[in-house]
């Protein structure tokens, strides 16, 4: 299982293109309640000092719950999701969730500390920005958010980063250090990669990862995407009757077999396209004879056609290269 989670990380975050944000860093104290909601994009928290609750009401894949935070705890919200921190261990109540109470104050203003009966919350606060078309489709294989717990042994190795977070954040209150998207950047690969049989996650891909009947028909989808793989097929792989399997597959990873593997295969793709294959190559080599229904369920997938994606991405390639050309050549008469 570690093998495979270590081996699937990495190639799921090769097409991740992830950039953090700040968002607002400092404290809390008293009653209040903060949220990243309703920006449409995803987010983070990181506590720095102190202790607070994740509030996150029910949707369609689970049950309301509340999780307590430590400080170097981290929340990863995969999707504008509703949500809240707070001090207050109960749930606010039902459609409010996303609402904001209180004032943040700079970490190094300790005033509010002094004046308040109650211990103040450091939290660092951003967003994710992801720039690939398939993150929409990327982010389905993952759980909708993740907690990294500071303590989590998995997580030994990322300690460092939590420390290096909380002294960027110290560093100058008034004035947000970049360096902290970077290392909240660096913190989430380090989660993903931490997900384990512990971690209590809603139906998705790393679902079926930590299954160990469906851990090496993922690997082998993701190996051989140009094989046949029917719901009969991948049924007959793991030993199960079609009904069992199709039954087992949604439970566990919260959509059908066939949508699955098409979403490997337009991962794979687009890899594929991205360093130059031609449409018609690049259809074959995940299994699809006709270019045309290749061409489709790219587009279902992306939003654009095949050889838009490729030009595109040819661009903002040549666009980088062009403006990393520009900063050098001004250094150099410097």
């Amino acid at each position: 299982m570690p093998h495979n989670a270590d081996k699937m990380t990495d190639w799921l975050l090769s097409g991740l293109e992830l950039k953090s944000t700040i968002f607002h860093v400092g404290q809390y104290c008293g009653t209040w309640q903060a949220s990243t909601a309703g920006h449409q994009r995803a987010s983070f928290h990181v506590v720095l000092h102190g202790e607070c609750w994740l509030h996150l009401p029910a949707n369609a894949g689970r049950d309301a719950h509340s999780v307590h935070l430590d400080a170097g705890d981290a929340v990863f919200l995969l999707q504008d999701m509703p949500h809240c921190l707070s001090p207050d261990p109960q749930p606010p109540a039902r459609g409010h969730e996303s609402q904001r109470i209180g004032t943040m104050s700079p970490l190094s203003d300790q005033a509010a500390t002094r004046t308040s009966g109650n211990a103040s919350v450091g939290i660092a606060c951003g967003f994710f920005e992801f720039s690939s078309g398939l993150d929409d489709m990327l982010l389905t294989l993952l759980p909708d958010h993740i907690v990294a717990r500071r303590d989590n042994p998995s997580l030994e190795g990322a300690r460092a980063i939590f420390d290096l977070i909380r002294a960027e954040a110290m560093h100058d209150p008034h004035l947000p250090s970049p360096l902290i998207a970077r290392l909240t950047d660096l913190l989430f690969v380090y989660t993903l990669r931490a997900l384990g049989d512990g971690d209590e996650i809603a139906p998705c891909f790393w679902s079926l990862m930590r299954r160990a009947e469906f851990a090496p028909l993922v690997s082998a989808i993701v190996e051989s995407p140009d094989k046949r793989w029917t719901t009969d097929t991948m049924a007959g792989f793991v030993h199960m009757s079609r009904a069992r399997f199709c039954k087992l597959f949604v439970d566990v990873s919260g959509q059908p077999p066939a949508q699955f593997v098409t979403l490997i295969r337009m991962k794979l793709a687009a890899a594929m396209l991205r360093s130059g294959a031609r449409t018609p190559d690049a259809a074959e080599r995940v299994g699809y004879q006709s270019e045309s229904a290749f061409a489709q369920a790219f587009k279902r997938v992306t939003g654009v056609q095949p050889g838009a994606w490729r030009r595109s991405r040819a661009a903002r390639e040549a666009g980088t290269a062009n403006s990393s050309a520009d900063v050098t050549s001004r250094a150099s008469l410097h």
